[in-house]
């Protein structure tokens, strides 16, 4: 059909549905203009030293040509890479959450979405995407974004876990127990093997570190394995008064300063654990939300808050574009079978 005829064909409609043509017109070239900017600041970032290639991080990689992908119903071209020592070829979105999506353009509306802490099912209403695939994508901006790491703390540094309950949210078959309804309850009282612990440390300066260890209580070489390398005898400690914490602390020969749960003596001077235990509150409020969360997934869940925090809760076209660029600037090979088949 010639444009004319098209143009014959839209004067035909009645007001209401040449506005909502506008509109839907206006809606889609915006997600068009608004998303390729994004692939320039990615490009920019992984090469701003040189182009390294992905697969054997070697220095030696050029450029090799455009290639085209179809993003919606438009047809934009990228520059593809190729390294000279390994002779594979790459492109700026190679093992990044972006990888092999037929929907480029949707994805600053959905990062929107995820910033404003929308459900799945009301973020599908908004951007046209099928809430399962919102699921997964999720999941890959996540597993990106789990691996922003600190080097190590500075000053004085809170540490305290808190826990949550083993939950198989999705599973089909549960082995040994019936499902749970809304959460449900632990079998036994206190801290038991039904329950993960999270650690979450936090210096003064605000940079925090929070990840799953396991099962039931914290023991000495969890936390040797998860934070030894972030901490020295520069720092000073701050925890509750259990037993793993004063042995870790007694083995690296950092000055501790312990809390009891009881809740009597909260300050000693310069050194509470307040600025830890309001950001376990924190967290356990967000993830309300989500009304329950798969253990498998929780450290998603971590990093996802953990980045709001970061950018303090900020909603704007800058907090958008930092969260889907950092997404891409480590790499990740999640798939959808890869995050559907995992475990904790």
């Amino acid at each position: 059909m010639a444009l004319k005829d098209i143009i014959k064909e839209i004067q035909k409609l009645t007001t209401e549905e040449q506005l909502r043509l506008k509109n839907f017109f206006l809606k889609t070239l915006a997600s068009y203009s608004a998303s390729e900017p994004i692939f320039k600041d990615i490009s920019e970032q992984k090469h701003k030293d040189g182009y390294t290639c992905i697969h054997c991080h070697s220095i030696n990689a050029v450029r090799f040509g455009k290639y085209r992908i179809k993003a919606g119903a438009k047809v934009v071209q990228r520059q593809r890479y190729r390294c000279k020592d390994c002779g594979k070829t790459f492109t700026d979105v190679t093992n990044t959450p972006l990888k092999g999506t037929h929907l480029p353009h949707k994805w600053l509306d959905f990062i929107q979405c995820m910033i404003d802490g929308y459900s799945l099912r009301k973020s599908s209403e908004l951007i046209g995407v099928h809430y399962v695939t919102l699921f997964y994508w999720r999941h890959k901006v996540l597993s990106a974004l789990k691996q922003m790491d600190i080097e190590h703390f500075s000053g004085i540094v809170e540490m305290d876990e808190t826990y949550f309950l083993y939950s198989e949210k999705g599973k089909r078959k549960i082995i040994g127990r019936k499902a749970r309804k809304r959460g449900g309850a632990s079998r036994f009282r206190g801290i038991s093997k039904e329950q993960v612990c999270v650690l979450v440390a936090r210096d003064r300066q605000k940079q925090t570190f929070s990840k799953v260890l396991g099962r039931g209580r914290v023991v000495k070489s969890e936390l040797e394995q998860a934070i030894g390398s972030k901490l020295s005898t520069s720092n000073t400690l701050c925890t509750d008064a259990w037993r793993a914490f004063k042995s870790y602390a007694k083995e690296k020969e950092i000055e501790h300063y312990t809390f009891k749960s009881d809740g009597k003596e909260r300050v000693k001077g310069l050194y509470h654990i307040q600025n830890v235990n309001n950001y376990h509150s924190r967290l356990k409020g967000w993830l309300k939300r989500f009304n329950g969360v798969a253990t498998k997934y929780l450290d998603h869940y971590l990093s996802w808050f953990l980045f709001l925090d970061v950018i303090r809760f900020r909603n704007n076209s800058t907090t958008v574009n930092k969260m889907i660029v950092d997404s891409c600037l480590f790499p990740t090979v999640a798939t959808y079978d890869k995050l559907r088949l995992s475990t904790f």
